[in-house]
């Protein structure tokens, strides 16, 4: 099994406290973000969890704890976002210049091969446009140099949270020729650094520029990590155009605190403040505790490792 944590908020950032509580206890709770009266019990051994997979703004909280996580003998690799924006878009992101540094010594502690780059959403608009993107994602892949292999990007879909959390910014409207001229150019810059592009979840394909179609979930990056061959299929509770293998997904919507106004997992700022403070860091829930009255079901999982097959 391989786990999300995760693309519904930023648990490395904000929760990294209650996430070694539930490492040491073996297991968490996961409420259906459908039907919250539908809860996962979702076990944590390392026999059974075969690689995590951090989705993070800033680390920098959970960086000190890895050693444990080390010794309680888990893999895991980190999709770390490092974008051109400043707090009018990513409003509790800390500065950038900030952020490189948390990013090369989280390098510099597990390996570069273990933090990829995103640089994503990408979005334009008057201030932030296709020459921003190309000077500022120079300035980053300079200082990334060397940190870390791949960055991977994506352009803004604008789901309807992302609508209403946008409201009083003036996006401009992507065009198929401003996907491509921005892959471009983005690609040519990072090549001259020495890092590998991918796209995520893309209906347009860039091999031509050298950006292929990437997976964020990567059965092939996990079984450098761990050594092992992984038997494992695309995961179908994603779009169509994605091509990360399957998971299991540990966060909760609406509980990022991170603020960016692209966000597609946060619904206002009120619920994500009202979640938070039902967060306990003892809780086996990230929000909240059990109240009695909930369906609990164990999830059923199995590594995914084919060890017979063993890389190493």
């Amino acid at each position: 099994m391989i786990i999300s944590a995760s693309r519904r908020t930023d648990i490395p950032a904000f929760y990294s406290e209650w996430f070694m509580n539930r490492l040491k206890n073996g297991f968490l709770l996961v409420r259906n973000p459908f039907n919250t009266k539908q809860i996962s019990n979702i076990n944590l051994s390392p026999n059974i969890v075969d690689c995590i997979v951090f989705w993070t703004k800033n680390p920098s909280a959970l960086i000190n704890k890895l050693p444990e996580i080390d010794h309680l003998g888990h893999k895991y690799y980190f999709q770390f976002t490092v974008t051109a924006y400043d707090t009018s878009i990513e409003k509790n992101v800390p500065p950038k210049k900030n952020i490189i540094k948390t990013f090369q010594q989280l390098s510099d502690l597990i390996g570069r091969e273990k933090v990829l780059w995103r640089y994503d959403p990408i979005l334009l608009t008057d201030k932030y446009n296709i020459e921003y993107h190309i000077k500022w994602f120079d300035y980053i892949a300079q200082n990334l140099q060397g940190y870390t292999h791949k960055c991977i990007i994506s352009f803004i879909d604008m789901y309807k949270k992302c609508e209403r959390n946008m409201r009083g910014v003036n996006i401009i409207e992507f065009n198929d020729n401003h996907r491509k001229q921005i892959a471009c150019a983005l690609s040519e810059i990072a090549k001259k650094h020495k890092i590998s592009m991918e796209s995520c979840a893309e209906t347009i394909l860039f091999d031509k520029y050298g950006v292929k179609a990437g997976k964020c979930i990567d059965d092939k990056l996990i079984s450098i990590i761990t050594g092992n061959q992984l038997s494992v299929e695309k995961d179908k509770s994603q779009r169509h155009e994605c091509g990360c293998v399957a998971s299991v997904d540990i966060g909760s919507y609406n509980t990022c605190q991170h603020g960016c106004k692209y966000c597609y997992a946060n619904f206002n700022e009120k619920t994500v403040l009202n979640n938070f403070s039902k967060h306990d860091v003892s809780s086996p829930l990230l929000v909240g505790n059990i109240t009695g009255d909930e369906k609990i079901s164990t999830r059923k999982m199995v590594s995914l490792f084919q060890k017979q097959q063993s890389l190493f």
